[in-house]
């Protein structure tokens, strides 16, 4: 059973990340920067939240906060649910599915940032594994086994 451990061996476990004193409009140029939907929000070395762009959105635009004065420790998600290197990948796509999560960061039951895999990570995984069964079975149509 395939787990977010291995699409963080895959795609490699860098994370962006910024501090809460950060100001939205940093926070939205290193987005755009790096053609990113979230960010992580970081305290020293402990998780303070997550910053995306549903945030900035829902929180700055919608309320006319000038992103330039609002700091992101004001407006990023604080409850954050994040899920483990052993989580499957079937249970990691049913929590991203039924809590409407684009990001979901990955700890060690030691609190540790390990990673973050997107639903963009799972659908590549899920597309990648397809292909090698479809590569597998017309081979062994094909005698070629």
């Amino acid at each position: 059973m395939s787990t977010v451990c291995d699409i963080l061996a895959a795609k490699g476990n860098h994370i962006h990340s910024i501090e809460p004193g950060t100001t939205v409009l940093n926070a939205a140029l290193l987005m755009n920067e790096h053609k990113i939907g979230s960010l992580l929000v970081m305290d020293g070395e402990r998780m303070a939240g997550i910053l995306t762009e549903r945030d900035i959105l829902t929180r700055v635009v919608v309320e006319r906060l000038d992103p330039s004065d609002t700091l992101v420790g004001n407006v990023m998600t604080t409850e954050v649910v994040c899920g483990r290197p052993y989580t499957s990948i079937d249970e990691a796509r049913g929590v991203m599915k039924n809590r409407r999560l684009r990001h979901l960061p990955i700890l060690t039951d030691d609190g540790v940032l390990v990673g973050l895999i997107s639903i963009g990570d799972l659908n590549a995984h899920e597309t990648s594994s397809r292909e090698m069964t479809i590569h597998f079975l017309e081979e062994y149509i094909h005698g070629n086994v």
